[in-house]
């Protein structure tokens, strides 16, 4: 009974697992459920997506294990970039992630299918469901990775001088990112700061002011961009806007010129003028000692004189040990300048020179300056005794001042008169204004050019009133006025109209030139005598070497007519004369090339003459008219620098120099100027004077022990270059002296004589070395020498063992022998038959002899003691 029992106890076991396999096999009777469409944002550069609804799968077999669970979620579409994760199987909560960083400027979108999978009847997910497929749509959203770029490295327009422009031109920036919040540009800027020009937010760039070609012909903005984000463009782009001059009417190919001057630098023709001495350089060249025109904008425009350019921002402060100390009642100012209309309706007061209060005020004291074409001398004297008005303000209003042309200026201050010369021709002011004596005070004052300096009432120094136009030889000369004559000088035309044979013009011929002689005007009644009179005009270039071209000529005629009813009119004529080329002048500069000096010549008080036989010539070359041949002809001109360069290593400053006495410059038209890299005369005067001069050039080295050889070369010019010689080149080689070996044998020569004969080695240091032909035949008559004294030596050795026996007979004989006054005189030269002999003596008892020398140089000329 018992084992039956059991027996059903084990059956109902087994009954049981069956009927649970069974139910297991049939529990998971539902799919897996998801939403049909989702719709998901990722920002790039991250790697979670949030997706609307969240992704959530449900199965209505749950909450029977595996069958009610989710185990998975596959994503169909190998392409896209993404993942999902169950995050909860029970609940059946997943998420959607990228596999990498997401890029939106390569792909903004992404679209894929999506399933959910139940875990089946087991852990493995055996027989597990699938949900229905679900589309799903992701939207990568943008970063503002990337700045604005412009499409173009710099832009370029121009305008018109004159108009207001909507658009001059568009400028474009781009920006890589990939929505519209971070790719599109919303805002440009102009970031370069005073200038007349305006950009809107699509890049249209316009003027805000009319331009005016005079005042500024071009000019460079920087531009900026944003994009929506507010990320800027990393680089700026420059923008060039060229300002044209409006179009005039007028004609063409007429060549305006000026009048055929000197070419010479200012300082040459104010000597060949005879202009007082004593004027200051206001505008010399840049350089280590006039380094305060440095900033200034140079040019070589103004007969290749040195130019300085001032567009309304550069000035310049005029040392105080520059600045005339002495000025009085007389002293003048003279310019070179060329100027054009003032910009703008009101126009402000343009600077070229200016003394005003330093520090505390703002008080001129004397300054020239332009104003509406007019040019303004203000001269402010101190406060005396007399307490009244004087003369302040001096104006002129003249053409020349607007013209775009050079013209020459000199002021003429001989207080309280003022005279101003333009070209050489005297203008009064039209208007002189009085005012105050300013009070005397302890402020130091500031001299500047191309502003006013304003050094009080302001927060800050600064300058004021900026020239616009160009200058030239700017100088004021104190305590003395120039002459009209050399005024004239300084400017005048070296061309021009005349009348040939003035005695012969008939009496009833009146004419008139006017100070250029550029204008002729005659008069007369008599039709013939007018026509005569024309025959004789004739036109004149004093200039030894003129600037070819064309020169127009233009004559009108106008008829008075007295009585008649209509008068006749003569058509006016236009000519040229032609300006041929010159013959161009050949400078050549000779002499000997090649020198050597002994080293003790160079540390000698007078140093060495470096060119003792240049010589300058000049030569043009010309055709014989009967022959038809060229032939060199020399001609004398003058010159205006010759520089002395050192090639190689610059002198070295306290050990050797280039030097001339300045008595070498008396009575010349001659500076000089000294350095370590050379010297340079400079001055318009003869071929001959340079040559009287440069011949005193001497060059001086007080240590010459390390030096070999010094280069230097000379080039002479006229013209202020225009013509230029060749290059001389000098080499000097510098002699230094070298120990000779003793060649006496002292095997056979006594110790006694030894100690007495002085070897040639103690001529050597005062006689030069020479070339090689000339030591060998040197070292042969040396050696010969060497030889003869060694024999003589040796005979006296002979002679002196035989006095030696004589003494030693005499000692016996008891006869004493004083041997004190011995001379014994050895002439080896004797056999040589010469006229220089070397005489080497010695002397008992006194070892220490030195010989007495003649100095000589040159082959043959050994020392005579």
């Amino acid at each position: 009974m018992l084992r039956l029992t059991v027996l059903l106890y084990i059956a109902a076991e087994v009954l049981y697992f069956s009927d649970t396999l069974l139910l297991v096999s049939t529990v998971n009777k539902h799919k897996p459920w998801i939403e049909t469409s989702y719709h998901g944002v990722i920002t790039e550069n991250t790697d979670i997506v949030l997706l609307d609804p969240p992704l959530v799968a449900l199965d209505k077999d749950a909450p029977i294990p595996y069958a009610g669970e989710i185990c998975a979620f596959n994503i169909h579409g190998l392409e896209a970039p993404f993942e999902a994760v169950v995050l909860n199987g029970t609940s059946g909560e997943g998420q959607l992630r990228a596999r990498g960083l997401v890029d939106c400027e390569l792909q903004k979108e992404y679209t894929f299918i999506i399933q959910a999978h139940d875990c089946g009847s087991g852990p493995g997910g055996t027989e597990g469901k699938k949900s229905h497929k679900a589309v799903v749509h992701i939207q990568v959203n943008d970063m503002n990775e990337f700045a604005p770029v412009f499409r173009e490295p710099q832009y370029h327009a121009s305008v018109t001088e004159g108009k207001i422009y909507d658009s001059i031109l568009q400028v474009e920036a781009t920006d890589q990112d990939c929505s519209p919040q971070y790719s599109q540009i919303c805002n440009y800027q102009i970031s370069t700061t005073n200038t007349p020009f305006a950009i809107d937010r699509n890049g249209n760039i316009r003027n805000t002011e009319k331009l005016s070609y005079d005042r500024q012909q071009q000019y460079e903005i920087q531009v900026t961009a944003w994009d929506c984000g507010q990320k800027r463009a990393l680089h700026s782009v420059p923008v060039h806007i060229d300002v044209k001059p409006v179009c005039k009417p007028g004609w063409q190919g007429w060549n305006k010129r000026g009048c055929d001057r000197e070419t010479y630098s200012e300082k040459s023709l104010q000597k060949l003028c005879g202009a007082s001495s004593g004027s200051t350089d206001l505008l010399p060249a840049p350089s280590a000692s006039t380094n305060w025109t440095a900033s200034l904008v140079t040019d070589s425009g103004r007969d290749s004189d040195l130019i300085f350019r001032f567009d309304g921002r550069q000035a310049a402060k005029i040392p105080d040990w520059v600045v005339p100390q002495n000025l009085t009642d007389q002293f003048t100012i003279a310019t070179w300048m060329k100027h054009g209309p003032s910009p703008g309706l009101r126009a402000e007061k343009e600077t070229l020179l200016c003394n005003s209060d330093k520090t505390e005020m703002n008080r001129h004291h004397y300054s020239l300056y332009v104003h509406n074409c007019r040019l303004v001398f203000l001269l402010r004297r101190d406060f005396t005794q007399v307490d009244t008005f004087r003369p302040a303000e001096f104006h002129w209003k003249l053409e020349q001042i607007c013209d775009k042309e050079w013209h020459y200026y000199v002021i003429n201050v001989e207080f309280p008169v003022v005279t101003l010369y333009v070209d050489g021709v005297t203008y009064d002011p039209y208007l002189v204004t009085d005012d105050w004596p300013i009070h005397p005070s302890q402020i130091d004052v500031q001299l500047t050019v191309g502003a006013c300096w304003q050094g009080g009432e302001v927060t800050k120094s600064r300058f004021t009133q900026y020239f616009r136009g160009s200058l030239s030889g700017l100088t004021i000369r104190p305590g003395k006025i120039e002459s009209q004559k050399v005024i004239s000088c300084l400017q005048a035309c070296k061309e021009g109209l005349d009348i040939n044979s003035l005695e012969s013009l008939d009496k009833s011929i009146k004419f008139h030139f006017n100070p250029a002689q550029s204008i002729l005007v005659m008069e007369g009644e008599d039709l013939d005598n007018i026509n005569a009179a024309v025959r004789k005009v004739s036109y004149i270039n004093s200039r030894q070497f003129p600037t070819p071209g064309i020169r127009r000529l233009h004559i009108s005629t106008a008829v008075q007519c007295f009585g008649e009813d209509t008068c006749i009119t003569i058509p006016d004529i236009d000519a040229v004369v032609m300006v041929l080329q010159p013959s161009e002048p050949r400078i050549t500069i000779t002499g000997v090339e090649r020198l050597s000096w002994p080293a003790s010549d160079l540390r000698a008080a007078g140093g060495v003459a470096l060119f003792h036989d240049l010589h300058i010539i000049s030569t043009v070359t010309r055709t014989d008219i009967t022959t038809q041949h060229t032939v060199l002809e020399e001609i004398i001109h003058n010159l205006d620098y010759c520089d002395v360069l050192v090639l190689g290593e610059e002198l070295r400053a306290g050990q050797e120099s280039l030097q001339l006495q300045r008595s070498a410059l008396l009575g010349k038209h001659l500076d000089a100027t000294n350095s370590t890299s050379g010297m340079s005369i400079y001055g318009v005067d003869s071929m001959s004077n340079y040559e009287q001069v440069i011949r005193q050039v001497r060059y001086y080295n007080w240590r010459p022990a390390q030096l070999t050889e010094r280069r230097f070369r000379l080039t002479c010019s006229e013209l202020n270059g225009r013509y230029t010689s060749n290059e001389f080149n000098l080499e000097v080689s510098v002699l230094h002296n070298s120990e000779t070996v003793e060649h006496v044998n002292h095997m056979v020569a006594s110790p006694q004589y030894m100690q007495a004969v002085h070897h040639p080695s103690m001529i050597h240091d005062l006689y030069p070395s020479v070339p090689s032909a000339a030591t060998v035949v040197i070292v042969m008559c040396i050696t010969a020498l060497v030889v003869v004294v060694v024999l003589g030596i040796y005979r006296i050795h002979l002679t002196h063992q035989q006095e030696v026996k004589l003494v030693e007979t005499a000692k016996e004989a008891d006869a004493p022998w004083d041997d004190s006054a011995l001379t014994i005189t050895v002439n080896p030269m004797e056999v040589g038959g010469g006229e220089d002999t070397l005489m080497l003596f010695t002397q008992r008892g006194y070892d220490k002899e030195e010989p007495h020398h003649r100095h000589g140089r040159g082959l043959g000329s050994l020392y005579t003691v």
